[in-house]
């Protein structure tokens, strides 16, 4: 395996680690009484359980998308400068499909943001 792909692989799983330690923390820290005392603070009915459901789901949403739009990225933006190297007309049509990718984790923030509209 090359250097520069040892590196982004490692990147990649540093990430990963980091991210889902991260949100072990969050649900692991949220007590239910706080919980419970936020939704009543705000009106709403929603448990402690749902809540850290929800926070689950919406965490999930993003860092999945977002991993799911850098690998398409990836390999989009791989295959699009190699065919722009070749014909340099193709700039506007590659752009295009490079923006669609990315266009992933865009409807995962959506997501996250209707998942937690939904607690509130």
């Amino acid at each position: 395996m090359k250097p520069m792909m040892k590196f982004s692989a490692a990147l990649v799983a540093m990430t990963l680690v980091l991210g889902l330690g991260a949100t072990a923390l969050l649900l692991a820290g949220l007590p239910a009484q706080a919980a419970d005392a936020a939704t009543a603070a705000a009106g709403g009915s929603v448990g402690s359980e749902v809540w850290r459901w929800g926070l689950a789901a919406a965490a999930a949403s993003t860092a999945l998308s977002a991993l799911g739009a850098g690998f398409a990225v990836a390999k989009v933006g791989t295959a699009a400068i190699g065919a722009l190297a070749e014909k340099p007309e193709l700039f506007g049509r590659l752009l295009i499909f490079v923006g669609l990718a990315e266009g992933i984790a865009i409807y995962g923030l959506i997501v996250s943001i209707l998942i937690l509209n939904r607690l509130v």
